[in-house]
């Protein structure tokens, strides 16, 4: 089980890595390759071992909590074409968002349940 949570973290890692390389055309891309980094950075961290549960917990209350902030007022889906372009791309930042922090919150379950 230990080494399917260490390819878990990996694959995490990356896609995190992808996720914030398509930000480059965004106009905050900063920000997005700061959230995703550290996203990737916390994966990296796991598979080797390096992480703690506290700041897995941390990151998935600020990641679950950015989900919130960006959530869309109303929900148009995440294609373009489907609605309002800025309820579109809120609605694919909040999901990026919740699901970097459910990442961050099965590392924090993970540590705590091997420790």
């Amino acid at each position: 089980m230990k080494n399917l949570f260490k390819i878990f973290s990996l694959l995490m890692a990356i896609l995190f890595v992808i996720a914030a390389y398509v930000q480059w055309n965004d106009p905050d891309a900063s920000l997005w390759y700061f959230i995703y980094g550290i996203a990737a950075l916390a994966s990296i961290m796991f598979f080797m071992g390096r992480l703690s549960f506290v700041v897995a917990i941390i990151l998935g209350i600020l990641y679950i909590s950015g989900t919130v902030v960006l959530w869309p007022e109303k929900w148009e889906g995440v294609s373009i074409g489907a609605g309002d372009i800025v309820n579109i791309e809120r609605a694919r930042e909040s999901l990026g968002m919740l699901i970097t922090g459910l990442v961050m919150l099965i590392y924090a379950v993970q540590k705590r349940l091997s420790s």
